[in-house]
Protein backbone atom coordinates (compact mmCIF):
# COMPACT_ATOMS: atom_id res chain seq x y z
CA UNK A 1 0.00 0.00 0.00
CA UNK A 2 0.93 4.01 -0.03
CA UNK A 3 0.61 6.76 1.64
CA UNK A 4 -2.54 8.32 0.05
CA UNK A 5 -1.63 12.02 2.19
CA UNK A 6 1.70 11.64 -0.11
CA UNK A 7 -0.26 11.07 -3.60
CA UNK A 8 -2.31 13.71 -2.72
CA UNK A 9 -0.17 16.07 -2.14
CA UNK A 10 2.77 15.01 -4.79
CA UNK A 11 0.70 13.28 -7.43
CA UNK A 12 3.47 14.16 -10.22
CA UNK A 13 5.93 12.51 -8.30
CA UNK A 14 4.12 9.02 -8.22
CA UNK A 15 3.30 9.48 -11.58
CA UNK A 16 6.59 9.83 -12.78
CA UNK A 17 7.69 6.68 -10.47
CA UNK A 18 5.10 4.50 -11.97
CA UNK A 19 5.92 5.93 -15.43
CA UNK A 20 9.29 4.62 -15.15
CA UNK A 21 7.95 0.92 -14.39
CA UNK A 22 6.29 1.16 -17.40
CA UNK A 23 4.67 3.99 -19.89
CA UNK A 24 1.18 4.83 -18.98
CA UNK A 25 1.01 3.07 -15.68
CA UNK A 26 1.33 6.34 -13.84
CA UNK A 27 -2.21 7.34 -15.26
CA UNK A 28 -3.34 5.19 -12.39
CA UNK A 29 -2.74 8.38 -10.43
CA UNK A 30 -6.25 10.23 -11.85
CA UNK A 31 -8.18 6.83 -10.81
CA UNK A 32 -6.35 6.74 -7.28
CA UNK A 33 -7.60 10.71 -6.83
CA UNK A 34 -11.04 10.19 -8.24
CA UNK A 35 -11.94 7.28 -5.55
CA UNK A 36 -10.16 9.32 -3.17
CA UNK A 37 -12.06 12.32 -3.76
CA UNK A 38 -15.40 10.07 -3.76
CA UNK A 39 -14.06 7.76 -0.70
CA UNK A 40 -13.69 11.33 1.20
CA UNK A 41 -17.31 12.99 0.20
CA UNK A 42 -18.75 9.65 1.44
CA UNK A 43 -17.09 10.39 4.76
CA UNK A 44 -18.05 13.98 4.97
CA UNK A 45 -21.73 13.19 3.79
CA UNK A 46 -22.28 10.36 6.53
CA UNK A 47 -20.16 12.53 9.20
CA UNK A 48 -22.76 15.79 8.08
CA UNK A 49 -25.75 13.06 8.55
CA UNK A 50 -24.97 11.49 11.76
CA UNK A 51 -24.26 15.48 12.66
CA UNK A 52 -27.62 16.15 12.11
CA UNK A 53 -29.03 13.12 13.41
CA UNK A 54 -28.05 13.60 16.66
CA UNK A 55 -28.53 16.88 16.99
CA UNK A 56 -32.55 16.93 15.98
CA UNK A 57 -32.78 13.73 17.77
CA UNK A 58 -32.42 15.35 20.91
CA UNK A 59 -34.65 17.94 19.61
CA UNK A 60 -37.48 15.78 18.91
CA UNK A 61 -37.99 14.98 22.57
CA UNK A 62 -38.07 18.92 23.76
CA UNK A 63 -40.38 19.02 20.75
CA UNK A 64 -42.74 16.57 22.27
CA UNK A 65 -42.83 17.36 26.00
CA UNK A 66 -44.10 20.95 24.56
CA UNK A 67 -46.64 18.91 22.52
CA UNK A 68 -45.71 20.70 19.59
CA UNK A 69 -46.84 18.28 17.20
CA UNK A 70 -45.64 19.95 14.10
CA UNK A 71 -42.20 20.84 15.17
CA UNK A 72 -42.20 17.34 16.54
CA UNK A 73 -43.10 15.87 12.69
CA UNK A 74 -41.04 18.01 10.92
CA UNK A 75 -37.47 16.97 12.87
CA UNK A 76 -38.64 13.04 12.73
CA UNK A 77 -38.65 13.93 9.03
CA UNK A 78 -34.80 15.28 9.18
CA UNK A 79 -33.89 12.32 11.24
CA UNK A 80 -35.52 10.14 8.63
CA UNK A 81 -33.97 11.63 5.79
CA UNK A 82 -30.41 12.06 7.86
CA UNK A 83 -30.46 8.56 8.59
CA UNK A 84 -31.00 7.18 4.71
CA UNK A 85 -28.30 10.04 4.39
CA UNK A 86 -26.02 8.03 6.24
CA UNK A 87 -26.80 4.53 5.09
CA UNK A 88 -26.07 5.55 1.33
CA UNK A 89 -23.09 7.62 2.46
CA UNK A 90 -22.02 4.51 4.36
CA UNK A 91 -22.64 2.06 1.27
CA UNK A 92 -20.97 4.93 -1.07
CA UNK A 93 -18.29 5.15 1.69
CA UNK A 94 -17.05 0.94 1.20
CA UNK A 95 -17.69 0.85 -2.66
CA UNK A 96 -14.93 3.55 -2.58
CA UNK A 97 -12.50 2.29 -0.25
CA UNK A 98 -12.30 -1.36 -2.12
CA UNK A 99 -11.71 0.31 -5.60
CA UNK A 100 -8.66 2.39 -3.93
CA UNK A 101 -7.50 -0.56 -2.36
CA UNK A 102 -7.97 -3.04 -5.00
CA UNK A 103 -6.65 -0.27 -7.16
CA UNK A 104 -3.68 0.32 -4.80
CA UNK A 105 -2.59 -3.08 -3.55
CA UNK A 106 -2.03 -4.11 -7.52
CA UNK A 107 0.42 -1.15 -8.18
CA UNK A 108 4.46 -1.82 -8.02
CA UNK A 109 6.54 -0.18 -5.33
CA UNK A 110 8.71 3.07 -6.99
CA UNK A 111 12.23 2.44 -8.25
CA UNK A 112 14.87 4.30 -6.11
CA UNK A 113 16.00 7.73 -8.64
CA UNK A 114 19.11 5.21 -9.43
CA UNK A 115 17.42 2.50 -11.28
CA UNK A 116 17.78 2.33 -14.83
CA UNK A 117 15.14 2.76 -16.47
CA UNK A 118 14.23 0.06 -19.27
CA UNK A 119 11.40 -2.74 -20.12
CA UNK A 120 13.57 -6.17 -19.26
CA UNK A 121 16.83 -7.80 -18.73
CA UNK A 122 17.91 -6.09 -21.72
CA UNK A 123 18.21 -2.76 -19.46
CA UNK A 124 19.93 -4.56 -16.34
CA UNK A 125 23.54 -2.90 -15.59
CA UNK A 126 26.37 -4.69 -14.81
CA UNK A 127 27.91 -4.04 -11.59
CA UNK A 128 30.89 -6.18 -11.24
CA UNK A 129 32.55 -9.58 -12.35
CA UNK A 130 33.99 -11.93 -10.06
CA UNK A 131 35.88 -14.93 -11.40
CA UNK A 132 37.10 -16.31 -14.51
CA UNK A 133 34.93 -19.38 -16.17
CA UNK A 134 36.72 -22.69 -16.27
CA UNK A 135 38.73 -23.78 -19.40
CA UNK A 136 37.46 -27.45 -20.50
CA UNK A 137 39.59 -29.29 -22.04
CA UNK A 138 36.75 -31.56 -23.09
CA UNK A 139 32.68 -30.91 -23.88
CA UNK A 140 31.01 -29.58 -20.31
CA UNK A 141 27.54 -31.47 -19.78
CA UNK A 142 24.45 -29.96 -18.50
CA UNK A 143 23.94 -30.79 -15.03
CA UNK A 144 20.81 -32.99 -15.65
CA UNK A 145 23.17 -35.33 -18.04
CA UNK A 146 25.67 -35.48 -14.88
CA UNK A 147 23.20 -35.94 -12.80
CA UNK A 148 21.29 -38.79 -15.00
CA UNK A 149 24.42 -40.57 -15.52
CA UNK A 150 25.25 -40.75 -11.90
CA UNK A 151 22.30 -42.17 -11.50
CA UNK A 152 21.61 -40.06 -8.73
CA UNK A 153 19.00 -37.68 -10.19
CA UNK A 154 15.89 -39.08 -11.55
CA UNK A 155 12.94 -36.76 -13.44
CA UNK A 156 11.00 -39.95 -14.87
CA UNK A 157 10.24 -41.22 -10.96
CA UNK A 158 9.59 -37.80 -10.02
CA UNK A 159 7.29 -37.00 -12.83
CA UNK A 160 5.51 -40.31 -12.01
CA UNK A 161 4.31 -38.96 -8.66
CA UNK A 162 3.80 -35.52 -9.15
CA UNK A 163 4.13 -34.38 -12.96
CA UNK A 164 6.98 -31.97 -14.60
CA UNK A 165 8.95 -29.87 -13.27
CA UNK A 166 9.40 -31.92 -9.82
CA UNK A 167 13.17 -33.79 -9.41
CA UNK A 168 14.34 -36.99 -7.43
CA UNK A 169 17.35 -36.32 -5.87
CA UNK A 170 19.55 -39.71 -3.87
CA UNK A 171 22.20 -40.87 -2.54
CA UNK A 172 25.29 -38.42 -3.05
CA UNK A 173 23.64 -35.80 -4.60
CA UNK A 174 20.75 -35.78 -2.26
CA UNK A 175 23.19 -35.41 0.49
CA UNK A 176 25.44 -32.22 -1.16
CA UNK A 177 22.20 -30.34 -1.34
CA UNK A 178 21.83 -30.83 2.03
CA UNK A 179 25.66 -30.16 2.74
CA UNK A 180 24.87 -26.45 0.80
CA UNK A 181 22.27 -25.92 2.58
CA UNK A 182 23.57 -26.45 5.89
CA UNK A 183 26.78 -24.49 4.66
CA UNK A 184 25.15 -21.53 3.30
CA UNK A 185 23.00 -21.44 7.50
CA UNK A 186 26.37 -22.02 8.90
CA UNK A 187 28.30 -18.74 7.35
CA UNK A 188 25.06 -16.61 7.05
CA UNK A 189 24.46 -17.34 11.26
CA UNK A 190 27.64 -18.04 12.29
CA UNK A 191 29.70 -15.15 10.31
CA UNK A 192 27.11 -12.23 8.95
CA UNK A 193 24.87 -12.09 12.21
CA UNK A 194 21.50 -13.63 10.82
CA UNK A 195 19.13 -15.22 12.91
CA UNK A 196 17.85 -18.75 11.82
CA UNK A 197 14.16 -19.97 11.49
CA UNK A 198 11.97 -22.70 11.52
CA UNK A 199 8.94 -21.04 9.69
CA UNK A 200 5.64 -22.46 8.66
CA UNK A 201 5.59 -23.62 4.87
CA UNK A 202 1.55 -22.99 4.80
CA UNK A 203 0.51 -19.32 5.08
CA UNK A 204 -2.68 -17.15 5.13
CA UNK A 205 -4.10 -14.93 2.41
CA UNK A 206 -3.10 -11.71 4.83
CA UNK A 207 0.95 -12.74 4.68
CA UNK A 208 1.07 -13.04 1.14
CA UNK A 209 -0.90 -9.88 0.84
CA UNK A 210 1.68 -8.58 3.37
CA UNK A 211 4.70 -9.24 1.26
CA UNK A 212 2.97 -8.44 -2.42
CA UNK A 213 2.39 -11.67 -3.84
CA UNK A 214 -1.81 -11.27 -3.33
CA UNK A 215 -3.69 -10.12 -4.71
CA UNK A 216 -1.47 -9.48 -8.30
CA UNK A 217 0.11 -12.86 -8.65
CA UNK A 218 -2.02 -15.08 -7.12
CA UNK A 219 -1.68 -17.47 -10.79
CA UNK A 220 2.01 -17.97 -9.49
CA UNK A 221 0.94 -19.63 -6.09
CA UNK A 222 0.06 -23.05 -5.04
CA UNK A 223 -3.29 -22.76 -2.89
CA UNK A 224 -4.58 -25.46 0.19
CA UNK A 225 -8.20 -26.23 0.65
CA UNK A 226 -10.35 -26.90 2.96
CA UNK A 227 -12.74 -29.78 2.74
CA UNK A 228 -16.03 -30.64 3.44
CA UNK A 229 -17.87 -34.13 4.04
CA UNK A 230 -21.31 -34.03 1.79
CA UNK A 231 -24.07 -36.74 3.35
CA UNK A 232 -25.19 -38.08 -0.14
CA UNK A 233 -28.98 -39.45 -1.10
CA UNK A 234 -27.89 -43.16 -0.40
CA UNK A 235 -26.62 -42.29 3.35
CA UNK A 236 -22.72 -42.06 2.10
CA UNK A 237 -20.93 -39.13 1.92
CA UNK A 238 -18.43 -37.01 -0.48
CA UNK A 239 -15.82 -34.86 0.18
CA UNK A 240 -15.83 -31.59 -1.55
CA UNK A 241 -13.78 -28.29 -1.34
CA UNK A 242 -14.78 -25.73 0.64
CA UNK A 243 -13.75 -22.86 -2.14
CA UNK A 244 -15.15 -19.76 0.08
CA UNK A 245 -13.23 -20.94 3.14
CA UNK A 246 -9.55 -20.88 1.31
CA UNK A 247 -7.13 -22.17 3.86
CA UNK A 248 -4.04 -21.29 3.34
CA UNK A 249 -0.96 -20.97 0.36
CA UNK A 250 2.51 -23.00 0.19
CA UNK A 251 5.20 -20.58 0.69
CA UNK A 252 6.79 -19.21 -2.64
CA UNK A 253 9.77 -18.25 -0.49
CA UNK A 254 10.68 -17.99 3.09
CA UNK A 255 10.69 -14.14 2.94
CA UNK A 256 6.96 -14.13 3.36
CA UNK A 257 6.65 -15.84 6.74
CA UNK A 258 9.83 -14.08 7.68
CA UNK A 259 8.61 -10.62 6.83
CA UNK A 260 5.50 -11.39 8.72
CA UNK A 261 7.17 -12.34 11.95
CA UNK A 262 7.35 -8.61 12.34
CA UNK A 263 3.37 -7.48 11.24
CA UNK A 264 0.97 -5.90 13.60
CA UNK A 265 4.07 -5.05 15.64
CA UNK A 266 5.78 -1.79 17.19
CA UNK A 267 9.22 -2.77 17.69
CA UNK A 268 11.79 -1.30 20.20
CA UNK A 269 14.36 1.20 18.61
CA UNK A 270 17.26 -1.08 20.40
CA UNK A 271 15.66 -4.20 18.58
CA UNK A 272 16.74 -2.85 14.72
CA UNK A 273 18.06 -3.98 12.34
CA UNK A 274 16.69 -7.73 12.48
CA UNK A 275 17.81 -10.23 10.26
CA UNK A 276 16.57 -13.96 9.69
CA UNK A 277 17.41 -16.23 7.67
CA UNK A 278 15.61 -19.95 6.76
CA UNK A 279 16.07 -22.92 4.52
CA UNK A 280 12.75 -24.20 3.25
CA UNK A 281 11.42 -25.62 0.74
CA UNK A 282 9.50 -22.92 -2.06
CA UNK A 283 6.45 -23.71 -4.28
CA UNK A 284 5.54 -21.83 -7.53
CA UNK A 285 3.55 -22.45 -10.55
CA UNK A 286 5.72 -20.67 -12.90
CA UNK A 287 2.59 -19.93 -14.69
CA UNK A 288 4.47 -17.60 -16.80
CA UNK A 289 7.37 -19.68 -17.89
CA UNK A 290 5.77 -22.01 -20.51
CA UNK A 291 8.71 -23.64 -22.69
CA UNK A 292 11.52 -22.00 -20.50
CA UNK A 293 13.86 -23.97 -19.13
CA UNK A 294 11.65 -27.67 -18.90
CA UNK A 295 14.47 -29.59 -18.71
CA UNK A 296 16.63 -30.36 -15.66
CA UNK A 297 16.45 -28.15 -11.88
CA UNK A 298 16.78 -23.89 -13.52
CA UNK A 299 12.89 -23.76 -13.11
CA UNK A 300 10.67 -26.40 -10.28
CA UNK A 301 7.86 -26.14 -9.48
CA UNK A 302 9.55 -27.15 -5.54
CA UNK A 303 12.86 -26.69 -4.52
CA UNK A 304 15.08 -25.12 -1.90
CA UNK A 305 15.91 -21.87 -1.21
CA UNK A 306 18.25 -20.53 1.99
CA UNK A 307 16.39 -16.85 2.81
CA UNK A 308 17.71 -13.86 3.98
CA UNK A 309 15.46 -11.24 5.51
CA UNK A 310 15.88 -7.72 7.15
CA UNK A 311 14.30 -5.29 8.79
CA UNK A 312 15.67 -1.71 9.06
CA UNK A 313 14.85 1.80 10.62
CA UNK A 314 14.74 3.55 7.04
CA UNK A 315 16.02 4.26 3.37
CA UNK A 316 19.42 5.04 4.48
CA UNK A 317 19.74 2.11 6.70
CA UNK A 318 18.24 0.02 4.32
CA UNK A 319 20.32 0.93 1.41
CA UNK A 320 23.15 0.25 3.59
CA UNK A 321 21.69 -3.02 4.09
CA UNK A 322 20.89 -3.61 0.96
CA UNK A 323 25.00 -3.81 -0.34
CA UNK A 324 25.60 -6.10 3.09
CA UNK A 325 23.18 -8.51 2.25
CA UNK A 326 24.22 -8.91 -1.48
CA UNK A 327 28.06 -8.96 -0.15
CA UNK A 328 26.36 -11.97 2.35
CA UNK A 329 25.43 -13.93 -0.34
CA UNK A 330 28.24 -12.85 -3.11
CA UNK A 331 30.81 -14.91 0.00
CA UNK A 332 28.89 -18.23 -1.00
CA UNK A 333 29.78 -18.35 -4.71
CA UNK A 334 33.11 -16.81 -3.61
CA UNK A 335 34.23 -19.60 -1.15
CA UNK A 336 32.67 -22.19 -3.85
CA UNK A 337 34.79 -20.99 -6.59
CA UNK A 338 31.60 -20.11 -8.75
CA UNK A 339 32.08 -17.32 -11.52
CA UNK A 340 29.37 -14.78 -11.31
CA UNK A 341 28.48 -11.23 -12.22
CA UNK A 342 26.21 -8.68 -9.91
CA UNK A 343 23.41 -7.07 -12.04
CA UNK A 344 21.32 -4.51 -11.09
CA UNK A 345 17.83 -4.71 -12.55
CA UNK A 346 16.23 -2.02 -14.30
CA UNK A 347 12.57 -0.70 -13.78
CA UNK A 348 10.82 -3.01 -16.15
CA UNK A 349 12.97 -6.29 -14.62
CA UNK A 350 12.37 -5.70 -10.95
CA UNK A 351 10.04 -7.27 -8.76
CA UNK A 352 6.69 -5.51 -8.11
CA UNK A 353 7.42 -4.78 -4.38
CA UNK A 354 11.07 -3.80 -4.77
CA UNK A 355 12.80 -0.26 -5.15
CA UNK A 356 16.07 -1.44 -5.71
CA UNK A 357 17.25 -4.78 -6.70
CA UNK A 358 21.00 -6.73 -7.32
CA UNK A 359 20.42 -9.74 -9.26
CA UNK A 360 23.54 -12.92 -8.85
CA UNK A 361 23.93 -14.58 -11.94
CA UNK A 362 26.18 -17.87 -11.63
CA UNK A 363 28.44 -19.04 -14.80
CA UNK A 364 26.54 -22.40 -16.30
CA UNK A 365 29.55 -23.92 -19.01
CA UNK A 366 26.84 -25.68 -20.74
CA UNK A 367 24.52 -22.83 -21.25
CA UNK A 368 27.73 -20.36 -22.12
CA UNK A 369 26.04 -17.63 -19.89
CA UNK A 370 25.28 -16.38 -16.74
CA UNK A 371 22.06 -17.57 -14.77
CA UNK A 372 20.50 -16.12 -11.99
CA UNK A 373 21.08 -17.79 -8.20
CA UNK A 374 20.03 -14.84 -6.04
CA UNK A 375 18.05 -11.84 -6.23
CA UNK A 376 18.21 -9.33 -3.44
CA UNK A 377 15.90 -6.35 -2.99
CA UNK A 378 15.46 -3.22 -0.87
CA UNK A 379 11.40 -2.41 -0.72
CA UNK A 380 11.21 0.66 1.73
CA UNK A 381 8.26 0.79 3.56
CA UNK A 382 6.08 -0.89 0.77
CA UNK A 383 5.72 -4.41 2.76
CA UNK A 384 5.55 -2.67 6.58
CA UNK A 385 2.36 -0.58 5.31
CA UNK A 386 0.56 -3.95 4.10
CA UNK A 387 1.50 -5.39 7.55
CA UNK A 388 1.11 -2.66 9.47
CA UNK A 389 4.65 -3.23 11.07
CA UNK A 390 6.37 -0.18 12.59
CA UNK A 391 8.96 0.47 15.20
CA UNK A 392 9.41 3.32 17.81
CA UNK A 393 11.97 5.85 17.56
CA UNK A 394 13.94 6.84 20.99
CA UNK A 395 12.79 9.64 22.26
CA UNK A 396 14.66 12.97 22.35
CA UNK A 397 14.77 16.79 23.69
CA UNK A 398 13.05 17.64 20.69
CA UNK A 399 10.66 14.58 20.76
CA UNK A 400 9.70 13.42 23.88
CA UNK A 401 7.25 11.23 22.64
CA UNK A 402 7.89 9.97 18.53
CA UNK A 403 5.10 8.31 16.92
CA UNK A 404 5.94 5.30 15.34
CA UNK A 405 7.15 4.72 12.08
CA UNK A 406 6.59 2.13 9.45
CA UNK A 407 9.83 0.05 9.21
CA UNK A 408 11.76 -0.81 6.02
CA UNK A 409 12.33 -4.30 4.89
CA UNK A 410 14.71 -6.10 2.47
CA UNK A 411 14.89 -9.84 1.10
CA UNK A 412 17.52 -12.02 -0.86
CA UNK A 413 18.29 -15.27 -1.40
CA UNK A 414 21.55 -16.87 0.43
CA UNK A 415 21.20 -18.54 -1.96
CA UNK A 416 18.72 -20.54 -4.02
CA UNK A 417 20.16 -23.99 -2.88
CA UNK A 418 19.11 -26.23 -6.18
CA UNK A 419 20.30 -23.84 -8.89
CA UNK A 420 23.94 -23.52 -6.66
CA UNK A 421 23.67 -27.84 -7.13
CA UNK A 422 23.47 -27.12 -10.64
CA UNK A 423 26.30 -24.56 -10.40
CA UNK A 424 28.79 -27.01 -8.94
CA UNK A 425 27.40 -30.16 -10.63
CA UNK A 426 28.59 -28.27 -13.80
CA UNK A 427 31.88 -26.17 -12.91
CA UNK A 428 33.20 -29.03 -10.48
CA UNK A 429 32.48 -32.01 -13.77
CA UNK A 430 35.87 -33.96 -14.41
CA UNK A 431 35.90 -36.02 -17.91
CA UNK A 432 34.43 -39.08 -16.83
CA UNK A 433 31.24 -37.53 -15.57
CA UNK A 434 32.54 -37.54 -11.76
CA UNK A 435 31.42 -34.47 -9.87
CA UNK A 436 34.44 -32.86 -7.80
CA UNK A 437 33.20 -32.04 -4.19
CA UNK A 438 34.38 -28.19 -3.30
CA UNK A 439 36.73 -28.04 -0.58
CA UNK A 440 34.40 -26.06 2.40
CA UNK A 441 32.19 -28.64 1.34
CA UNK A 442 33.97 -31.85 1.99
CA UNK A 443 33.39 -31.33 5.64
CA UNK A 444 29.73 -31.35 5.58
CA UNK A 445 30.13 -34.79 2.77
CA UNK A 446 32.11 -36.79 5.40
CA UNK A 447 35.18 -36.24 3.64
CA UNK A 448 34.23 -37.16 0.28
CA UNK A 449 36.08 -35.05 -2.50
CA UNK A 450 34.94 -36.89 -5.60
CA UNK A 451 30.89 -37.79 -6.63
CA UNK A 452 31.39 -41.35 -9.27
Amino acid sequence: MFDIRAIRDNPDAFRAAWNRRKPGLGDAVDDIRAHDAALRKALTDKQEAESARNTNSKLIGQAKAKGDDAEFERLRAIVAEAKDTIEAAGEQEAAAREALDELLLGLPNLPMPDVPEGEDEAANAEQKKVGTPRQFNFTPQDHADLGEKLGLMDFETAAKMSGSRFVLLKGQLSRLERALANYMLDVQTGEHGYTEASPPLLVRPQALIGTGQLPKFSEDLFKAFKTIKVPTKDGGEVILPRLEELADYLIPTAEVPLTNIVRESILDDETLPRRYTAHTPCFRSEAGSAGRDTRGMIRLHQFNKVELVSIVRDEEEGLTELECMTTCAETILERLDLPYRRMLLCTGDMGAGARKTYDLEVWLPSQDTYREISSCSYCGDFQARRMNARWRPEPSEENQKPKPEFVHTLNGSGLAVGRTLVAVLENYQQEDGSIAVPKVLQPYMGGLEVIK
